[in-house]
């Protein structure tokens, strides 16, 4: 007998089924809707949470609005939870955290609610454990894969569990090559006066400067120099003279290492015991070294900070920050490029009270100052000039703060408050005015002006019309260029406008060729692209295959080299120069 209709507590009915008809597919739209509308602001948050949050909605169907019988609803639910825990106990230690939340959780629920679907008019237990099943399926699937972390659109680089990594590839490699380079060890007067000495150059506003470049690259493309596999890192390179130093993760080692620019051979690596991994970023060093006065200054994403040798790699000295500061590592890790200024390097060690920035003394490595800031960045700290003085700015989720390079006496404090963190660097617009930007709340511009305290700051406009992430941008006559969310974009400085945004590059990174009026695009796929400076239009002028893989590390141009690095490999380029006649144009 057909019992459907009985409405007894104990009786099985045919399920209602029209809510998760509704849930589930929004589930698959609110997960694909990042990559689909890049340009809308914190899209991402979208991918990441929604579907997490209809799995509980399909939740609350099945525990009060399903007529499923009460037993049912129990196992069911209990059923879900094993599932889900099973496979936390099964995955790949890659695969713990977000992917989890993001991928295991939804599409379990998302499982069992189909299989409900399909089965809701038997009218017995059988549809309940057959969904059941469904789930430890599903589930079971993530325990088949490994995760190097979320790109720009909250989409994780899944891959199978059994298949070598790019980092596995590249130890092998290392295991049956000669690493190192057969021209011998460089002199100590090669690092004296780098060219770049670390993070986006001389300045840390992202600026090559001194040469001119062809900027028809059918007539004269980039001429690939060299290719290598390295190990992970979002470092960035540090160039003085030929030699390049950058940072990366080599299994349970974080190696700094200095390869040779005309070859890519290494020439030294210095290891230290400690790996990184978050389940977003990825795995390794997310800091540039930087090279000053014959040494180098790295800081590791587990806070080890280090001075060594620039001529052979060998360990002045190193402290752990964690030790100074009695706190683990931030949420992704230490990221703040060392700054050396005079006889001091400072960073951001994130610590409590006034452990925030820690300037230590270049000799010793002991501390000379400390001060308080917001844990909440990613930043690196820049040195300024304003008025004859110098400062460090450092840009935390409060705004952004001034200080005395000497003392650490906080000079200004410019409030500009975001509920998340910063992860960019600030922009010197001209003699007086500086500009800087968040994800969360846009861009501000500042106007400075000498007090007898310090500075003091008005703010001359707000603007939602650039908003990087963690990519930074460039200033050029008058406009800045960078991303605003997945989009690039320019903004003109005169009263926070946007004069274009156009190209979709993910996340990536963008370099100004100063003297040529040319932006060096580096997307996230990898993709390098030519783009004039110009706030007429979007106008890309060549596009070049350069990497493999999620790119979000910064491009460096020194002479006529340009260098590019991801997680997987690095490569050097040669880059045409132009003509002197159409330098003075």
């Amino acid at each position: 007998m057909d019992d459907s209709s009985a409405t007894g507590p104990d009786q099985f009915q045919r399920l209602r089924i029209w809510i998760p008809l509704f849930l589930v597919p929004l589930m698959i739209v609110a997960r694909f809707f990042p990559g689909w509308f890049p340009e809308i602001p914190l899209v991402w948050m979208v991918g990441a949470f929604v579907p997490g949050l209809l799995a509980i909605l399909i939740l609350v169907w099945w525990l009060i609005f399903s007529r499923a019988r009460w037993t049912e609803r129990l196992v069911g639910l209990l059923g879900i939870v094993a599932a889900i825990a099973t496979a936390a106990m099964l995955v790949d230690p890659t695969m713990l955290g977000p992917p989890i939340i993001v991928l295991t959780l939804p599409t379990t629920i998302a499982a069992f609610a189909i299989t409900l679907i399909v089965t809701a008019g038997i009218l017995s237990f059988r549809r309940t454990w057959v969904a059941v099943v469904a789930s430890f399926l599903v589930a079971g699937f993530s325990t088949l894969l490994t995760n190097d972390g979320a790109r720009g659109d909250f989409s994780f680089g899944f891959d199978w569990r059994w298949r070598p990594t790019p980092e596995d590839v590249f130890l092998a490699s290392r295991s049956t090559s000669n690493a190192t380079d057969a021209t011998g060890q460089p002199l100590a007067e090669s690092f004296m006066n780098p060219a770049w000495p670390g993070f986006r150059g001389p300045n840390r506003d992202g600026i090559q400067r001194g040469m001119a470049f062809e900027s028809d690259w059918e007539k004269f493309p980039p001429h690939e120099r060299w290719r290598n596999k390295l190990g992970p890192a979002w470092s960035s390179f540090a160039v003085a003279d030929k030699f390049l130093v950058t940072q990366e993760q080599r299994g349970d080692q974080e190696a700094i290492v200095c390869y040779d620019g005309d070859t890519g051979h290494e020439v030294w690596a210095q290891e230290i015991v400690s790996r990184f991994f978050d389940a977003l970023g990825g795995l390794g060093p997310r800091a540039t070294p930087m090279i000053a006065n014959g040494a180098v200054y790295a800081m590791g994403a587990e806070g080890w900070l280090v001075k060594l040798d620039a001529v052979d790699g060998s360990i002045r000295w190193k402290k752990d920050i964690r030790d100074l500061t009695e706190l683990p590592p931030p949420m992704w890790g230490f990221s703040c490029s060392p700054l050396v200024v005079d006889d001091l390097v400072v960073i951001h060690a994130a610590g409590d009270d006034n452990l925030g920035i820690i300037a230590f003394d270049t000799e010793t490595g002991e501390v000379r100052w400390s001060a308080a800031a917001d844990k909440d960045s990613y930043s690196s700290l820049q040195l300024t000039s304003y008025f004859d003085q110098q400062q460090l700015v450092f840009l935390g989720s409060r705004g952004a703060m001034f200080l005395d390079p000497a003392t650490g006496k906080v000079l200004l404090d410019h409030e500009f408050k975001i509920s998340g963190y910063r992860a960019v660097q600030p922009a010197v617009v001209d003699a007086q005015r500086m500009l800087f930007t968040s994800e969360y709340a846009g861009s501000r511009l500042i106007e400075l002006k000498p007090t007898d305290q310090g500075l003091e700051a008005s703010e001359v406009w707000t603007s939602r019309g650039l908003k990087p992430d963690f990519n930074d941008f460039v200033v050029h006559e008058g406009h800045a260029y960078g991303f605003d969310g997945a989009i690039f974009t320019c903004l003109d400085l005169k009263d926070g406008t946007r004069s274009w945004r156009k190209g979709r590059y993910g996340k990536g990174q963008v370099l100004l060729l100063g003297d040529s009026g040319l932006l060096l695009v580096i997307a996230e796929s990898g993709e390098l692209i030519l783009l004039a400076s110009t706030p007429e239009e979007h106008r890309e002028l060549a596009k070049l295959s350069a990497l493999d893989g999620k790119t979000w590390n910064h491009p460096v141009v020194v002479g006529n080299r340009l260098y590019l690095r991801n997680a997987n490999e690095a490569v050097c380029y040669e880059l045409t120069q132009d003509s002197v006649e159409s330098i003075d144009e």
